[in-house]
């Protein structure tokens, strides 16, 4: 989406998104609006900029919790991907999910896609699927919900034979990698760190395999 932008792709969320210039780039091609940037490199820029990138949201009726133009420049990792998430609920996933939502009779996106993941997984074997951090750590949820759209290129019951999770997890993130393209946001060993934001990555890589 950058690219129609003519900015460089993102490489390094938490760092790339800091001087608030991307940021402003992702809300033209969204908005098809043209937006002000400061250039220079100091960090009064780079506020200026992320907080510009804030009002705009704000005027699309994005609602913002606990999210600073401060937190943004200092790349701290669970305020960025809370915007990002946030972004991408907006744009992308409530037009899309709105058919599910419907069919579910359920007017909370978070908990139609954790109802969607249950609906989905639920024939599959140790599988049980009650939020998205701990639900997830084992490998099992992930390789059930790959398994449950490729069954010609997944293997179930050899990722679930594996006795370490940390394995169970690399394959998993593997197959969704090389079947749906979709890239690997966080190591097996992060998953069970749950200091980190999961729920943000885990609802990503989901709405990426439902996209898919």
């Amino acid at each position: 989406m950058l690219a129609r932008g003519n900015q460089t792709p993102i490489s390094d969320m938490f760092y790339d998104l800091r001087d608030g210039t991307k940021l402003l780039c992702l809300l033209e091609v969204l908005t098809n609006r043209t937006f002000k940037r400061e250039r220079g490199r100091m960090r009064v820029h780079h506020l200026n900029n992320v907080s510009r990138a804030l009002d705009v949201l704000k005027e699309q009726k994005v609602r913002l919790v606990n999210i600073s133009n401060n937190d943004i420049v200092d790349g701290n990792p669970k305020i960025t991907l809370a915007l990002s998430w946030t972004i991408f609920l907006h744009w992308q996933v409530n037009d899309i999910m709105k058919e599910l939502m419907a069919t579910m009779n359920q007017s909370n996106l978070e908990k139609a896609l954790l109802l969607w993941c249950q609906q989905n997984t639920e024939p599959y074997p140790g599988v049980e699927i009650r939020n998205f951090t701990t639900s997830w750590s084992d490998g099992l949820a992930f390789a059930a919900l790959i398994h449950r759209w490729r069954p010609d290129v997944t293997d179930f019951g050899l990722i679930a034979s594996k006795p370490d999770p940390n394995e169970r997890l690399e394959l998993a993130f593997k197959h969704a990698q090389e079947v749906f393209g979709i890239e690997k946001l966080l190591d097996p060993e992060g998953i069970f760190d749950f200091h980190k934001p999961k729920d943000f990555i885990n609802g990503n890589f989901l709405l990426c395999n439902i996209f898919n």
